[in-house]
């Protein structure tokens, strides 16, 4: 075990974030990114609460009292969902279970805030397209630049039922064309690589067709400026492909349509065709087949379509930085 570091906040958040996080739980660089983003809520809601600057935020100022009013401050002031405040507490909770050897007040705070429950609420089954609707949000390519790099990139995210940031972060080295086509993820926790559909596969052949420059280390799908493109610009595209299907499906007017939704449509369809829960969770990345039972519940048929693991790569160590302010360094981070 890491030794702990002592009572002090940043020191405490730092060791969390750059020695715990990644190392003693090998959490995802997503999920890790999530849990800043907690506790930099969590941290500027103290500051404005009890009017402390975020460097003399101590431990215990995260009272049950104040956690409880920061949970509400989420889901009636920034309208989160009560999942959403679920993660957020979760995350808080993570935290406080670590700093919980460097708590030495008598009140025992940590103790206290811990009980915070969280939040029951009825979990909505996932919306999905049908396999009509999505075929014609992906559409056939067109003559521009643009209009091919779209039907590849939606191709890819309904083929992989990837998530937008894997989409964002994928690079040319993350595809294979020849042989067993596939995409590899390997920047997350649970690593694996997806086989991909002959149609995407020469969808992609003709985009890399028309970007020849790029390199093994390019993003796959760049914006006009060669940069990688934003999930906000993803999201965009993808609203104007389903604008454009709906003249053909007016059902998809009705539709809210969100790269979220399509990962949902992807594993519903993997479901029709049969194919076991096991394999979709770790078609998704996911790290049980439990999260798989609400999408069940939706449907199911047959299919023998498989999946590749691979095992994660090891993060290298980040060392602690000096910082002013705990804040200052959940911000940089």
């Amino acid at each position: 075990m890491i030794p702990r570091p002592p009572a002090c906040l940043d020191a405490l958040l730092q060791s969390f974030f750059t020695e715990y996080l990644p190392h003693e739980r090998a959490l995802s660089p997503r999920t890790i990114e999530s849990y800043r983003d907690a506790l930099r809520l969590l941290l500027e809601f103290i500051e404005l609460r009890t009017a402390k600057p975020a460097a003399g935020i101590e431990l215990g100022d995260f009272t049950p009292e104040l956690i409880q009013a920061f949970l509400d401050h989420l889901e009636y002031e920034r309208h989160n969902s009560v999942h959403s405040r679920n993660l957020r507490l979760a995350a808080v909770r993570a935290f406080l279970k670590f700093a919980a050897p460097s708590d030495t007040s008598p009140q025992r705070t940590i103790e206290s805030a811990l009980r915070v429950p969280m939040k029951r609420f009825t979990r909505t089954k996932p919306e999905f397209l049908s396999r009509e609707q999505m075929l014609a949000i992906i559409g056939s390519p067109e003559d521009s630049w643009i209009g091919q790099r779209d039907h590849a990139l939606l191709s890819v995210l309904y083929d992989t039922a990837a998530t937008v940031s894997e989409v964002v972060r994928m690079r040319l080295q993350n595809i294979e064309l020849d042989g067993e086509p596939c995409v590899h993820f390997r920047g997350t926790r649970r690593a694996r690589s997806v086989p991909l559909r002959p149609e995407t596969v020469l969808a992609l052949r003709d985009w890399l067709a028309l970007n020849p420059a790029l390199s093994l280390n390019s993003v796959l799908f760049p914006n006009q400026r060669g940069e990688a493109m934003t999930a906000t610009c993803i999201r965009r595209r993808l609203a104007l492909a389903v604008a454009k299907a709906a003249a053909r499906d007016p059902e998809l007017h009705r539709r809210r349509v969100s790269p979220r939704i399509i990962r949902h449509t992807a594993a519903i369809h993997l479901l029709q065709c049969g194919t076991e829960l096991g394999v979709i969770s770790r078609w998704l990345g996911h790290d049980t087949p439990a999260t798989m039972h609400n999408h069940a519940r939706a449907y199911r048929m047959n299919s023998d379509r498989t999946v590749l693991s691979f095992s994660p790569r090891e993060a290298a160590p980040r060392p602690i930085r000096e910082s002013n302010s705990p804040l200052e360094f959940l911000k940089a981070l």
